[in-house]
């Protein structure tokens, strides 16, 4: 009889464990949340450089998840990268928002900020937003600091 009962907590004990790194592994894989569950609408827009952003990253504002990024294609037009972005439908935003790809955290994972504006009227579903920023990539900026230096040493 004892022995069953020790069998039984090992048992719990290690579907608890499991269960626990489940669930530590759909955060990290951002899987966690099924954003979209309820009404969402669609917003597009276009970036020059859209670093190591990719499907399912979060859409935030003020540091509120408010979206996540639904697609991203290569708009043959304009030569740019084209995200479409799935906010939810309690979240409105004006028609001159900013869109920016920003870093966060250690591990630097990136997302799509918005910034709203002051227009009175909003975006509506499948709507482009016009003011977006690119990411900043790490290996561009130490290339025009390096190449500036080397400038600075030709000079003298």
């Amino acid at each position: 009889m004892e022995r069953t009962t020790l069998d039984l907590w090992v048992g719990i004990f290690v579907a608890a464990g499991l269960g626990a790194l489940m669930i530590l592994a759909l955060k990290v894989g951002n899987l966690g949340a099924t954003f979209g569950a309820g009404d969402t609408y669609a917003l597009r827009a276009n970036f020059e450089n859209i670093g190591g952003l990719k499907v399912r990253a979060p859409v935030k504002s003020s540091g509120v998840v408010v979206g996540r990024v639904s697609d991203i294609q290569f708009d043959t037009e304009s030569y740019t990268a084209l995200v479409t972005m799935s906010l939810d439908a309690r979240y409105r935003f004006p028609k001159d928002t900013f869109a920016r790809i920003l870093t966060s955290g250690l591990l630097g994972e990136q997302y799509v900020g918005l910034y709203p504006g002051g227009d009175e009227a909003m975006l509506g579903n499948g709507e482009k937003i016009m003011k977006a920023e690119s990411a900043v990539v790490l290996e561009s900026l130490i290339g025009q600091f390096l190449y500036d230096r080397a400038a600075e040493g030709g000079n003298k």
